[in-house]
């Protein structure tokens, strides 16, 4: 099959359409960083899976009404800094309590 002959206009517009598209690529793949990170402080937090860890982030995001990446820059920056606004920590600590094991693994049951 022949090829069809672009003008410069078509090939300026499909050029600025694809770095468009790459920009999309690389947010896409920070924020994903981003929250995997986050998730990562969660599993240590509440010492549970990364599916579970995805949860509570997932729900501190939707009880907050902060976009998920938002919530899990926010905890990144809690973990350099110690600093939380005071609506995420509450709502993470809550979602920690729903989801996070009763007691330390490994150690003797209480009472």
């Amino acid at each position: 099959m022949a090829r069809v002959p672009r003008d410069q206009d078509d090939e300026t517009g499909r050029l600025f359409e694809l770095q468009e598209e790459v920009d999309q690529l690389k947010e896409a793949v920070t924020s994903h960083a981003v929250v995997d990170q986050a998730i990562g402080m969660i599993v240590a937090l509440g010492r549970m899976s990364p599916d579970e860890g995805w949860r509570v982030l997932k729900e501190v995001s939707q009880h907050t009404n902060i976009k998920l990446r938002n919530v899990a820059e926010l905890i990144l920056i809690w973990a350099r800094n110690g600093e939380m606004p005071q609506q995420i920590r509450a709502e993470l600590e809550d979602a920690l309590d729903r989801h996070g094991p009763t007691q330390i693994p490994g150690t003797p049951p209480i009472g």
